[in-house]
Parts: structure tokens; C-alpha cells; sequence
């Protein structure tokens, strides 16, 4: 006798022989759908963040092609549909401000329509955590295909690195190093083929993170875009949904509190972006498991960073996929007890140390041995004091190591505005010893959290050969910057955070070791400070979805989701439409 078919949410939309049935049937099948299709096998949605817009996903039309084929196989239905693709590269004020929004649309265009399980496809670096923020709010079974990596770039027969190229040849520009037809002709070399940014920034980044979550199939982070192998990973993942349809293998099986320490450890031994701190906080939010900033401090800490990537090393996400990708660090990590939860389920039904145990590692230059680190402790760093009461973050794999430890005096910039007029005035106060501090940079104050957080260099320090300097902010970075930068500083200005109270000559005093970020003024003087204090004028007064966002949106050591989104609401099947 045959099994028989698990209840699938879609069977409430075609299986049954009422007028409602006849509706749904009879609409899908203008698009010349024969009857068979709706004979109960599951209805596997395809969530698409293609858009011309976020070059980054471009090329996901034929991606989405891949996967359908292979849910075909499988016997299930694919219907394709497109999300908000909020793209990095183009997108003002930044993508983070629509980050909850896109969420927002994955979240109901699962639960309202006839949809199984989910493919999501992401690629650019809010897309990533905006479906898997979506998804988890429906706890349905999903699975993670990511667009891939650019090949690596190109710029006088050496290779450079989408994003951080920008950084460092700007800087060189200010500098007078290079002229400006030297700059510009990077553009066309950096951006080379199809895919995301091909350094270690958030876009790779947060690839790994879904990976180490388990929410991909082993090697989705790193295949370069263009590589057929990234077709064929798309195509198997097609497979897989299927199954996991049949298997209701939904998220919060996956995505447990396991999968997020395990995901922390390998960020540290990546060398991740900061991003991740908040973009993982956002989705643990919607499946419902807690994390907080000090996870971050206890299970990163004294982790080594194995990976030599850009910006905190020399490689690219090409060699890193031919060195082994993600599968090749997690086997590294687990040999040497340093995997927090090898036995974490993922997405294809086996255990995180089962897809990774025999992983190859085909270069030790890119994927280092744990006692030729590319840094000793490549952990996120956590810092607090009264600068920071609710949390800051740095990059220490990004950082130069004798500013982890640094008195000076502040620079003070109120917003990017003013920064940018005065960063280039020869007769700021400034020197290679001072903080570099902009407010009103956060959640709320930009709004949305902009990538503004590394700002660059006084010209004049450059010309005399200054690198790095001590920053502070309230904003992000992307993946793909580096320095001494610290950023998510919480509570922002903006909401009433003491980086609202920091003026010019003020000391601060920043030291990674100990987890502080102190300004060196006493409390009597903070207090009057902030009583005297006028926020400026809110971004969201003008109304529209930024003020929504504004009156809602959480701190970054929260996450930055809007608060009435926090959760998982599941998929039960709404009422009916007519």
C-alpha cells in the first residue's frame, strides 16, 4: 500500500471540489497549468529578489530556472514570485532602512498564498537576512540559495576587491597618490561578472551565516556566480525543498539556538562583517530564540581567523571556494573542539559535522591551519561603557592592532553632512591620536543605519602618511571596509545616547582587551550635558513608510526590526478571499 500524502497548506486553495477550489484552480490555469498539477503533490513557492536595480542579483532569472527544475523533478509545482529587492549598491538612504519592509513582504506573500515551502533566493546584503527574517516569521520549510560571489577583480594585472578597492584607492586618491584617471579606471575591473561583492563583506558574509545555520546545502556561500556549479547547487536545492515539504522540516528545526552559536563561532573564524551581529540578532527575533550581544562576546572570543580573505587579508571569495568555502573552515573548527554544536540539524537532513567532516582543504594560504591564524582572536568585540551602555562593536581582524588599545582626543562631526564639509578643512584640528566621532548615523538619526561608519581619513593626515585612525559612530560599515572602527554604538544619539553628548577635545578612551569604551568626562558634567541635549529633527516627520519605521524601529543591539514584527506568527491558512 502506497504512503499516504502529508496535509499540505496548498490543498486548502486547490483540493477541494467547492467554488472556492473552482476559483483558485481555474485562475492558475490561465497560464496554461493542466489539471494534474493540482493533484496535491506540494506547491514550493520561489522567492525572487531579482531586480535590474541590485546588480548583485541580476542574473537570479536564470537561477530561479535552475531551481524550478529541480523541484519538477522532485514531483512538486514551482510558482515563482517576486520580493522588495532592496540592493546595497544603489539604494539611498540605505538598504538597512527597508531591510523590515522586504521582510514584511516575504512574511505575507507566504502565509497568504498557496505555498508549501520556500526556495529563497538572496544575493545582495539585506536580501539575505530580509527572507530568512520573512521565512522564519511563517516557520515554514525553507531553503537558502544564494546568487554567489563576482569573480575576482582587476586593476593593472593584480586583483582587487569589489568595495574594499573603493576604500583603499579613495584614500589614495585624497593622498595624492594616485590622479583621478587612475581611480576611475577601476570601475569597470572591480565589477567584472554577475554576483555579489567578492570580498569577505556582508554579502559573503551573511551566505556563510546561512550556511553555518544550516538553512543552505553545503558550499552555497562561496560557488562564484557565473561557476555552472552554482546552477547545479540551485537545481538540488529545488530537490531538496521538496522533501523537506514532505518531511515538514520547518525553520525553527533548524534555526535553534545550536545553529546561532555555531553561526557566531564561524563568523570570528571568517573574518565577518559586523553586520552579522545585527542581522542575526533580527532573525533569532522572528523564530523566536534568544540572543544577545554578549553571545557574541562569549562564543567569539579567543577564535582565530582562519580565513585570509579581503578586507582583513588577501584573497578573494574565488579562492576561497577553491581552497574548500565554508565547509572546509567548519571542519577545521570541529577538529580542534571549537564547533559549539556539531550535531546542529540542517537543512538536508543531516548534522552540521556530517557535511563537513570530510570537507577538502586544497589551500592553507587561504584557509589557514588553527596555528598559523591570520589572527589569534578574530571574535567580534563587544564593547560597553558610558559611551556605549547598551553595547558597541568592532572588528578586530579589520583593525590595526596598536589602536585596540587608544586614548585621544575627539574630532566630532553631528551628522555625514557635516563630516563631509569638514574632514577636508586643512585647518580642522586633527592628528594621527584623535577619535573620529559622527553622530546621528543610527536607526533612527540617518534614518536607517547607513554604511557611513568607516569615514575616511583627514586629507592632510594621508598626505603625511597616516592609515588608520580610532572611529566611533552610531552607524554600520560595510563588509568590505576596514580599520579601526567603532560602530553600533548604542543607544544612538539620536534616541538620546550619550554619543549625543561627546563634543571637540573631549577623551575617550577605547580598549578591546577589556570590552570599554569610556568618555573620560564625569557624570555630573554627561547629565548636564544630555539635559541640555535637543534631538534633531526626525527623518520621519514627512510621513510615509519612514515614519513607520522611525517611531518603531529597535536599537542595534536589538536587532534594528521593528518592533511589532519581533516573532514568529506562523503560516496557518488565512480566511478565504472570496
Amino acid at each position: 500500500m502506497s504512503e499516504s500524502k502529508p496535509k499540505l497548506r496548498s490543498a486548502q486553495w486547490f483540493g477541494t471540489a467547492d467554488k472556492n477550489g473552482f476559483m483558485y484552480r481555474s485562475w492558475m490555469k490561465n497560464q496554461g497549468i493542466p489539471d494534474h498539477e493540482f493533484d496535491g503533490r506540494p506547491i514550493i513557492g520561489i522567492c525572487n529578489t531579482w531586480s535590474e536595480l541590485t546588480p548583485c542579483n541580476a542574473h537570479f532569472r536564470k537561477l530561479a530556472e535552475h531551481a524550478k527544475r529541480g523541484i519538477y523533478e522532485a514531483g512538486g509545482f514551482p510558482v515563482e514570485f517576486p520580493v522588495f529587492s532592496n540592493g546595497e549598491s544603489n539604494l539611498r538612504p540605505t538598504a538597512m532602512l527597508t531591510r523590515n519592509l522586504a521582510a514584511m513582504d516575504v512574511e505575507e506573500a507566504i502565509r497568504g498564498n498557496p505555498i508549501d515551502a520556500v526556495v529563497l533566493l538572496t544575493g545582495c546584503d539585506k536580501t539575505t537576512p530580509a527572507l530568512l527574517m520573512g521565512a522564519a516569521s511563517c516557520d515554514v520549510p525553507a531553503i537558502v540559495v544564494t546568487g554567489g560571489p563576482m569573480l575576482n577583480g582587476k586593476l593593472d594585472g593584480k586583483n582587487i576587491g569589489s568595495g574594499t578597492a573603493v576604500w583603499q584607492l579613495h584614500e589614495s586618491l585624497k593622498a595624492g597618490e594616485i590622479d583621478l584617471h587612475h581611480f576611475l579606471s577601476a570601475e569597470a575591473g572591480m565589477s567584472r561578472s554577475a554576483g555579489t561583492c567578492n570580498t569577505m563583506g556582508t554579502a559573503s558574509t551573511m551566505a556563510c551565516m546561512a550556511e553555518a545555520l544550516g538553512t543552505s546545502l553545503p558550499h552555497n556561500a562561496a560557488i562564484p556566480a557565473v561557476d555552472a556549479r552554482r546552477y547545479v547547487l540551485a537545481h538540488m536545492s529545488g530537490i531538496r525543498i521538496v522533501e523537506m515539504a514532505l518531511e515538514g522540516l520547518t525553520l525553527s528545526k533548524i534555526l535553534t539556538r545550536a545553529a546561532f552559536e555555531n553561526a557566531i563561532r564561524a563568523n570570528a573564524a571568517i573574518g565577518g562583517s559586523t553586520n552579522a551581529v545585527i542581522h542575526l540578532k533580527a532573525i533569532a527575533g522572528r523564530i523566536g530564540v534568544p540572543l544577545e550581544l554578549e553571545d557574541w562576546a562569549r562564543i567569539g572570543r579567543d577564535t582565530p581567523t582562519l580565513v585570509d580573505l579581503m578586507p582583513s587579508g588577501r584573497f578573494l571569495m574565488e579562492e576561497f571556494y577553491y581552497a574548500g568555502g565554508l565547509p572546509a573552515v567548519l571542519r577545521r573548527l570541529g577538529e580542534a573542539n571549537l564547533l559549539p554544536h556539531p550535531d546542529a540539524l540542517t537543512v538536508n537532513g543531516k548534522t552540521l559535522w556530517s557535511n563537513v567532516k570530510d570537507a577538502p582543504i586544497t589551500n592553507n594560504e587561504v584557509i589557514r591551519t588553527l596555528g598559523n591564524p591570520l589572527i589569534d582572536d578574530g571574535g567580534i568585540r563587544v564593547l560597553r561603557g558610558n559611551l556605549a551602555p547598551r553595547g558597541a562593536v568592532l572588528k578586530p581582524s579589520a583593525a590595526s592592532p596598536e589602536l585596540l588599545k587608544h586614548r585621544g582626543r575627539a574630532v566630532v562631526f553631528e551628522n555625514l553632512e557635516h563630516y563631509k564639509e569638514r574632514i577636508v578643512d586643512e585647518a580642522l584640528e586633527v592628528d594621527a591620536t584623535s577619535v573620529l566621532v559622527m553622530k546621528n548615523c543610527g536607526p533612527k538619526g540617518y534614518p536607517g543605519m547607513a554604511e557611513v561608519g568607516n569615514m575616511g581619513l583627514p586629507p592632510k593626515l594621508l598626505r603625511q602618511g597616516v592609515k588608520d585612525m580610532v572611529r566611533i559612530s552610531d552607524a554600520r560599515m560595510s563588509g568590505t571596509a576596514y580599520g579601526t572602527v567603532v560602530l553600533h554604538v548604542a543607544p544612538e544619539a539620536a534616541a538620546g545616547g550619550p554619543l549625543a553628548a561627546v563634543q571637540d577635545g573631549d577623551w575617550i578612551e577605547l580598549d578591546c582587551e577589556a570590552g570599554t569604551l569610556h568618555l573620560d568626562i564625569d557624570e555630573a558634567e554627561l547629565t548636564r550635558r544630555m539635559a541640555a541635549y535637543e534631538p534633531p529633527r526626525s527623518h520621519g516627520e514627512g510621513g510615509g513608510y519612514q515614519r513607520l519605521y522611525v517611531n518603531h524601529v529597535l536599537q542595534a543591539d536589538e536587532g534594528c526590526d521593528l518592533d511589532f514584527l519581533v516573532g514568529c506568527r506562523g503560516a496557518a491558512v488565512p480566511r478565504h478571499s472570496h
